[in-house]
């Protein structure tokens, strides 16, 4: 028994990962001690802003941060420290930005939904997005020439959800950002290297917390002192409405402490070998076919691929064989993104004890009928 079972609802077998649509992830006891006592107190939230950032700083190796609720919140709030670069009566008009500069470029093969679309994110905080190049192929040029007297910023959207194939580099963009004088922007919510972006010299990184930090729900971004101060600044006017409470700071704080002591090795290689188990079980179901695949984006996340065996031909289609995984009881949820091309992916990373088993039962009972 859950909690969520106790008020009627049903299990759920997470073999999706850490996403949001299935409460992204869960924490340990000792983030959810700092969150409590972070709850039970009271505390200048300016200042424990500023602290915090002081701290997340640490973990980063950048000028200064600031904590958000979540990485989408992260990114409307830098695009409105950059539409009104901290000026008073422009933060209070916002997300009204007309006549001033506000174009955000990015490529448009990161122009993604990853559960809201990027360009809404971005129109949150006054900016109006500019996408360039097509969505397989785009060239430094479409980029460069996009650049005009409005243009306030550049995007990189470092995520699994992006175009992989024909997209400008990440040193290009910075380089093209830098060259024109523009801060240049990476959206990396569920990357799980903290300081590698802004080694490598972006100006203002987005997190999430509670994806590879397995916070609480929160973000945070990182950068450049000037930029930050001026996303702090926005909680007094569009970051009112996204505004991070004090436990899930506390418990951010706690889980980026945390994630350093982790053995992130060892947690890979347990997570591969549930992986090579699944593939295994699955492959000895009759008309199923699966094979170990690497995250898009080319994190160290390993995955169980399940398709059909070409030598076979069922009544149904993977669609089908999905619905019956979401219909049951547990509900097991699995990657959808490639159903339409017959895939299902099983993300072994949040699965508990013995849901690997139940996925293969399931499976094999969906494949039987």
């Amino acid at each position: 028994m859950s909690i969520y079972t106790e008020i009627g609802l049903k299990r759920v077998v997470n073999a999706s990962g850490r996403v949001t649509v299935l409460g992204v992830s869960t924490f340990s006891d000792r983030i959810a001690e700092a969150a409590r006592e972070g709850g039970q107190s009271y505390v200048v939230i300016e200042d424990l802003m500023t602290r915090a950032g002081e701290l997340i700083s640490k973990h980063t190796g950048a000028e200064a941060s600031c904590p958000t609720s979540c990485a989408s919140a992260a990114i409307a709030l830098t695009t409105a420290a950059f539409v009104s670069r901290g000026r008073y009566t422009d933060m209070m008009r916002l997300p009204d930005s007309m006549g001033l500069a506000n174009q955000i470029v990015l490529q448009k093969g990161h122009s993604i939904n990853y559960g809201a679309p990027i360009p809404t994110t971005i129109r949150l905080g006054g900016g109006v997005p500019v996408e360039v190049g097509q969505a397989n192929e785009v060239h430094p040029e479409d980029i460069e020439e996009s650049i005009n007297e409005k243009t306030i910023a550049l995007l990189y959207v470092k995520s699994h959800h992006s175009v992989q194939k024909g997209m400008v580099s990440i040193e290009t963009m910075r380089d093209i950002a830098h060259v024109h004088g523009l801060p240049f922007v990476m959206d990396c919510a569920a990357e799980e290297d903290f300081r590698k972006y802004i080694a490598l010299g972006a100006d203002v990184v987005c997190y999430s917390g509670a994806k590879a930090l397995e916070a609480t729900t929160s973000g945070f971004v990182t950068g450049r002192r000037d930029i930050i101060q001026n996303v702090q600044k926005q909680y007094h006017g569009i970051g009112r409405a996204m505004k991070v409470g004090k436990e899930q700071i506390m418990g951010l704080l706690a889980a980026l402490d945390q994630y350093d002591e982790r053995d992130h090795k060892a947690e890979v290689a347990a997570n591969v070998a549930k992986v090579d188990w699944l593939v295994e079980h699955v492959n000895a179901i009759d008309g199923l076919r699966a094979e170990k695949i690497q995250d898009e984006a080319g994190r160290a996340i390993f995955r169980c691929r399940v398709a059909f065996d070409p030598a076979c031909a069922p009544a149904f289609d993977m669609e089908h064989v999905n619905a019956q995984l979401r219909g049951g009881d547990p509900v097991v949820w699995a990657r959808a993104e490639f159903l339409n091309l017959g895939k299902i992916d099983f993300d072994p990373r949040p699965m508990g004890e013995g849901d690997k088993e139940l996925i293969v039962k399931r499976l094999s009972e969906i494949m039987e009928a």
